[in-house]
């Protein structure tokens, strides 16, 4: 929604003389910025907030195509058939929709995505091809689509807006219409519930060089067990041994070796709609190398009690989110249902390529650790990130007594919680039909 005052309509609208617009109320407009350029425009009125002024007002900027038709043209003898595109102009209202002939339209990137929807129509309705006028169940179908992908797009953008990784997070439906998730926000980090305190560290290393030259071990050392990268970020302990990173106390600097989950996502990654009814999914943009930090599990932190009552409800629904922080005590939930990442989206495997390490950065309650995914193979640009939800850790030769070996979601085997049993779509030779 924009937030510009309603300064905006006072004076344009309403027409305020300049002198007395500081005496007026500053208010939140309840419209769109969309909405807005079209108010704008039927009145004929400029605005700097909205960067319309006197060289732009009448311009005309595709904003979609909503249909297509050919159209025979007579002249003399010769019939010429012409490609005509109903066009949605963008700060106009749809009234003002007009036909176009192709060679109007320089929109190549909006023209491309017409014919690949059109297409993809046409493979629905088991069409061989377009006819010459399309029915009005195709061009609601057409539209809906094109109002879906400009709904997705500022969703995309708000995402990124959000984050300070170098990753770009990209979101694609070519399945159905299903838009962004409702009563879900964005988070990069825990939303801490009532009732729980994250303590920050009090201490840090004294290491000019972690890697290289590290003081009685570094923050890994100072708990007893090893440093976890390698010169290029890879974690070289085995799932199971908790992860020590350095933290704010500490005197070397962001680019410390020994700071990898706490610099945030990397790569390039897309949120996109499933065709094989497993909702939405996560695929990667670009190639992962293997041992490298993908991701984090981010959401809000509960009470396993309140975990357990947050449960039945899940159940109803047919879904769950709740991931256990069981590492010493089974205390606390991550809950990622209505709080999280793009880790919210992404699907069980039970052949996945993602491995769950618990990560100490600046709390080193070991109740709350952070939940980091790293890459268990290498993974190649368009593959889908799925993780275990099953996922169990063999103890063997673990370092620390106090590992406990269930890294499962809530309700899985291990866990005391009781979830009904779902069934497994992940397809893999090994698939093990259920998920619990």
């Amino acid at each position: 929604m924009c937030l510009i005052t309603g300064h905006f309509i006072i004076k344009h609208i309403i027409k305020i003389p300049p002198q007395n617009l500081n005496l007026m109320p500053t208010v939140a407009c309840i419209a769109t910025v969309a909405q807005l350029e079209v108010i704008c425009r039927e009145q004929g009125v400029k605005c700097d907030e909205l960067g319309i002024n006197k060289h732009n007002l009448c311009d005309y900027e595709v904003e979609y195509l909503c249909d297509y038709k050919k159209k025979v043209i007579n002249i003399g003898k010769t019939q010429i058939v012409q490609e005509l595109y109903l066009v949605k102009w963008k700060g106009y209202p749809e009234s003002s929709n007009t036909w176009e002939p192709r060679k109007n339209l320089k929109c190549v990137d909006l023209l491309n995505q017409f014919w690949e929807d059109l297409n993809a129509e046409m493979r629905r309705q088991k069409k061989r091809a377009a006819p010459r006028r399309l029915d009005p169940a195709t061009v609601s179908q057409l539209i809906q689509r094109a109002k879906l992908r400009q709904t997705l797009k500022q969703w995309e953008t708000h995402l990124n807006s959000l984050g300070t990784h170098k990753g770009h997070i990209y979101v694609r439906n070519q399945v159905d219409l299903e838009g962004p998730p409702k009563n879900f926000t964005y988070i990069n980090d825990y939303k801490v519930g009532d009732g729980i305190l994250l303590n920050e560290v009090s201490v840090g290393c004294e290491c000019t060089d972690c890697l290289e030259n590290p003081v009685e071990g570094c923050c890994a050392g100072a708990s007893q067990h090893k440093f976890a990268y390698n010169e290029l970020g890879q974690v070289r302990i085995r799932p199971g041994l908790p992860i020590y990173e350095c933290n704010k106390r500490c005197r070397c600097g962001i680019d410390c070796s020994n700071r990898v989950v706490q610099r945030g996502i990397q790569y390039s990654l897309c949120i996109f709609r499933t065709d094989n009814g497993r909702g939405w999914g996560v695929k990667t943009m670009e190639r992962i190398r293997k041992n490298t930090f993908v991701m984090e599990y981010v959401g809000e932190i509960i009470t396993t009690e309140e975990a357990e009552r947050r449960g039945h409800i899940y159940d109803k629904e047919g879904a769950t989110y709740l991931f256990d922080l069981d590492y010493v005590d089974d205390e606390y939930t991550v809950d990622a249902a209505h709080y999280g990442n793009i880790s919210h989206f992404v699907n069980h495997s039970c052949d996945p390529n993602l491995q769950v390490y618990n990560v100490f950065i600046d709390n080193l309650d070991e109740r709350l650790p952070r939940i980091a995914f790293f890459a268990t193979r290498g993974i190649k640009a368009g593959e889908e990130l799925t993780f275990d939800y099953n996922m169990k850790i063999d103890p063997v030769d673990a370092e620390s007594t106090k590992m406990d070996s269930n890294f499962s979601l809530t309700g899985l085997p291990g866990s005391p919680k009781k979830r009904m049993r779902v069934e497994c779509k992940c397809g893999v030779p090994t698939c093990r039909k259920y998920l619990f």
